[in-house]
């Protein structure tokens, strides 16, 4: 003795396994699109700016103080003369280079030694 409920619902399965529940490529809608996504796309690459490398006091010859904080990359330093001053920014094109900022400022050295040229004042050199 068969069921008659058997029949049917054999062929109710075979009619859904036919179906795709996935189809090959999803379909995306896109209802709020960027509109700076063309913009954005054809910008450049953009370059972060530096890590901070060391932050050293340095005693200079005539006695005085000078805070420098270094940057990776050795293409910045930050120089303040009074430790809550504000600072001044000397780059230098390449590593290895002398750092300058306008009006006068020179650095040249390492986390150790440096030798500075501020406006108004001769050479000095400063270790840490």
């Amino acid at each position: 003795m068969k069921s008659p409920l058997l029949l049917p619902a054999a062929l109710a399965l075979t009619v859904l396994s036919a179906c795709n529940s996935k189809p090959e490529k999803p379909e995306v809608l896109d209802i709020n699109p960027d509109p700076m996504a063309a913009e954005l796309a054809n910008k450049g690459t953009v370059e972060l700016p530096p890590a901070i490398k060391a932050e050293k006091t340095f005693r200079c010859k005539d006695n005085s103080l000078v805070y420098v904080t270094f940057f990776q990359g050795d293409k910045q330093v930050f120089v303040k003369s009074k430790k809550d001053g504000t600072p001044t920014t000397l780059k230098a094109e390449k590593a290895g280079d002398t750092l300058v900022a306008d009006g006068g400022w020179k650095l040249t050295g390492d986390t150790t030694h440096i030798t500075l040229t501020q406006p108004g004042k001769g050479e000095l050199t400063c270790k840490a």
